[in-house]
């Protein structure tokens, strides 16, 4: 298995994720944040394969894309759930 490093351009976006840890030491992450950089993410993917960055395969990057974006709708979902009271 081969390992392809992406150009720089692909990564120059510093990416910020606020974390919590509460009394018990126990590490917490907003799941609004987990779900807006998972669609962030995709996003971006999106956007260099639309600008023609041709290391990146385009069925590749749409079926990742698609499947961030059905995880970060699980966690919108369950979160709603747990918020509303819904078992």
């Amino acid at each position: 298995m081969s390992a392809t490093r992406l150009p720089s351009r692909f990564v120059n976006r510093e990416v910020t994720l606020p974390l919590i840890v509460d009394d018990r030491g126990t590490l917490q992450v907003a799941a609004a944040d987990v779900s807006k950089l998972l669609r962030t993410v995709g996003a971006r993917w999106l956007h260099l394969v639309e600008a023609g960055e041709q290391v990146l395969d385009e069925d590749t990057v749409a079926a990742l894309t698609i499947e961030l974006a059905k995880l970060a709708d699980r966690i919108d979902v369950a979160c709603i759930a747990h918020s509303s009271g819904a078992p």
